[in-house]
This record gives C-alpha cells, structure tokens and sequence, in this order.
C-alpha cells in the first residue's frame, strides 16, 4: 500500500525561501558554513533584536519555531503519537506550546513529573520513560496517576510490578553499533532481545500489561538504515511473543534520534520519515503497530541561539597560529555535548560579515577545569580581529544546553534562558 505525505502550504512556502536565502547567500562564508543555511535574516534581526541588551552567556529560544517542528513530525509521521523528551529543554513556555499542540510527554524524573503536571497535563498523556528509577518514584508516578513505564532489567520489572499494579509496560532492546550517531545511547540502555523476551513473560507473569518494545538508535542519528535493523529486532520479538507464549503487543517506542541541523550535514526529516515507513512495511506489512516517537532534538535544537562573550584571546607562544580563544559559557554551562567534541555548533561572532580575515581558533570556556575546551581537533575558524567584548553565537544550541548547566562550579550561575514567540 503507497504511504502519501503532504506538507501545509505556508511550510512549503517557508522551506522555499529559506532554500532560497540560503543559495543567495551562499558565497557569504561565516568560517566553516554559511549562516543563512541555518536562519534566515528576518529571524536572525528578529533574535539580534531580542537578545541584544541580555547579558551574556544566555540562551533564546524561539517558541514559533518549535511549533514549525512540531507540525512538520506531525504530518511527516501522520500515524504515530508524540512524547515530547522534556529532558531536551524543560522550559515551561516550551511545555505548555507542546501541550496546546496535542504532544504526549516523555518524562525522566518526579521533578520533571511536577513540571509537566503544574500545567494541567493529564497523566494518561505521560510515559515513565527512564529504565534507571528508584522504587519510591516508581509509586510517586503511579500516585499520580502515570500508567505506562519503561524497563531493561528484571530488578526494575519487579519494582514496576509491586509499585504500579497492572500498569503498561514496554521494554527497551539494547541497539549496537550506533556509531553513526553524533551521540551514541548504547550500552547503558536496552538490553538483549532474549532479555527483553524473558522480561514480556516475566511482566504477564508478575499481573503488568505487555504493551510494546522501544529503542534508542542514538542522538542525532545520520544513518537511517540503523532504524531498520533495529524495527527487524522488534519484528522477531513481536512474532516470537505471539507464536511462543501468546502474548500480543501493540506497540513500537522508536524513540528520538532524528536530526537537528548542526555542522554535519543530515538528511531532511521527510527522507527519514519515508524510509521509516516503509521499514515498518516491509516487517509489518499494512497492519503497523501503535507507534510513539520521543523526539527531543529534532523538535527544540534548531530554536535555540546560545550568546556567549569573549573574556580573552591568547597565543601560547610567540609563533602559534592558533588563537585560543575563552568565552563565558563551556562544558559546565550550556555546552557539554562538545564533550569529546561530539555535537559540532555553527559558531559565528559578532564580526562576522564585517572583517573577511580569518584564523584557526581553539575554543574554551571560563572555568578552572582543563578539560573545560570545546573544540580543539576541530578546527573552527573566527575573525582575526577578534578581542575580549565580542560576542560569539552557538546556533542550533535549544537543545541540552540549558538542562545540562551545573548549579554553580566555579561560582557562576546556571545559564540563563529567554523565550521569544
């Protein structure tokens, strides 16, 4: 059976201009890319109106393009359902945008449980999402009224089991070999598919509804064929569930990974979208079973600007041609996910566009910490002329980065963020 998509007119109308923008401006270099590939100049004025006066280092997001994403998921996948990560950016304005928007919620903690509830969510709207919980927040969940809960291991099962009675369960299978993801999700969760059959059995057998198999193929996942091995795995366990032990599930949790739009180049998410589908064709032929998506990235990372200002540029020695150049945000405050320099921002300062002579940079944050340095093999390049005062922006930074922030290492407070409709 064909799978049709559309899009609304006004987005195709959007992606026009901007694929247009972008091909106009082209030969405008901002060191590595080109900044109109990632926002437009009317948004771009738009946020440098915004957040000109905010001290820095400060985080804005823009509320209208999250609803954008949103809709674009929506009609991409017009037969799944939504749980937004809150772990990917907790804002309350984000939150309640989603909420109007008809999004579930993907919950990690009783903390963001509280957060998500104060706005009036219905818990039957929510999914325990986190295989790594305490017995006592397994009950608080319950309490409250949450009926659907994740797990990996058969202390956690039992846990589920004598904490939140004859709730829904769904089991996470571990996903190998997810090293074409920009952030790989393996090893810690998930656990084997003949692991993830025993804990189905073990959960009828404990008075737990079996409901599904979810899975993470990892953050900012560029190969697209990872989801296909990964629904066979879930294929086998369905027909083996069923054939075995007569146990029928529903339900596919495909989780997040699809892309936001950082450095590396990704495919647009309808590609994602088509292949996907039909991956779940080829295994489930027309009868798909009831799918959730758990984007985080995908939906937030594109609406976010980190504002960070230069405190120093140096040269460790007299000859070096590299700069290093120390900035008021760093792997303690908004920007952990350079960790082993994973996630790679489009980076552009203050002085872009108006001095054409570039250099080599090392960029660092402020704190007391040697491994405080973002990029440092990759080689970004920044205006030669650029001093203490100068502002530098971390595009594409909505997502985990402010959630990421310490309390106070060193002294300095959580990033601060503002949202702009």
């Amino acid at each position: 059976m064909p799978v049709f998509y559309y899009y609304p007119l006004y987005a195709v109308c959007i992606n026009a201009l901007h694929s247009y923008l972008a091909a106009s401006l082209y030969i405008r270099w901002y060191g590595l890319f080109n900044r109109a590939d990632f926002i437009s100049d009317s948004e771009w004025n738009r946020f440098i109106d915004f957040s000109e006066k905010l001290e820095t280092p400060n985080i804005v997001i823009n509320l209208h393009q999250i609803k954008f994403n949103y809709i674009k998921l929506r009609d991409a996948f017009p037969y799944a359902q939504v749980y937004y990560a809150v772990k990917s950016n907790p804002g309350d304005p984000v939150i309640s945008l989603l909420d109007e928007l008809g999004s579930n919620f993907d919950i990690a903690s009783r903390y963001e449980l509280d957060a998500v509830l104060a706005h009036g969510i219905h818990p039957d709207r929510i999914s325990y999402g986190n295989t790594i919980k305490k017995a006592r927040d397994i009950k608080y969940f319950y309490d409250k009224g949450v009926r659907m809960f994740a797990t990996d291991s058969k202390d956690d099962l039992k846990n589920i089991a004598e904490q939140a009675p004859g709730s829904r369960i769904y089991v996470r299978v571990l996903i190998e070999n997810t090293t074409s993801a920009d952030w790989p999700l393996s090893r810690k969760f998930g656990c084997h598919p003949d692991m993830a059959y025993d804990l189905i059995v073990m959960a009828r057998d404990l008075g737990l509804t079996p409901y599904g198999i979810s899975f993470h193929v990892g953050s900012q996942q560029r190969d697209i064929g990872t989801w296909n091995d990964a629904i066979a795995k879930v294929k086998y366990l369905f027909s083996a569930l069923e054939e075995e032990e007569e146990i029928r599930l529903t339900m596919i949790n495909m989780g997040g990974g699809f892309p936001a739009h950082y450095i590396q180049a990704a495919n647009d998410l309808h590609t994602y979208a088509a292949e996907i589908t039909r991956y779940l064709h080829d295994d489930f032929g027309d009868e798909i079973p009831h799918i959730i998506l758990e984007p985080g990235r995908s939906l937030v990372g594109d609406c976010g600007i980190l504002t960070s200002e230069v405190v120093l540029v140096s040269r460790k020695n007299n000859t070096a041609l590299q700069r290093w150049v120390y900035q008021d945000a760093g792997k303690f405050n908004g920007l952990i996910e350079t960790m082993d320099e994973s996630i790679k921002y489009p980076v552009i300062s203050s002085k872009d566009g108006k001095d054409a002579k570039e250099g080599e940079v090392i960029l660092a944050g402020p704190t007391c910490d040697s491994a405080d340095i973002m990029y440092e093999d990759f080689k970004y390049k920044l205006p030669l002329s650029l001093k203490a005062g100068d502002k530098l922006y971390w595009l594409s930074a909505g997502a985990y980065t402010s959630t990421y922030a310490s309390v106070a290492f060193n002294g300095f407070p959580p990033i601060k963020t503002y949202y702009m409709e």
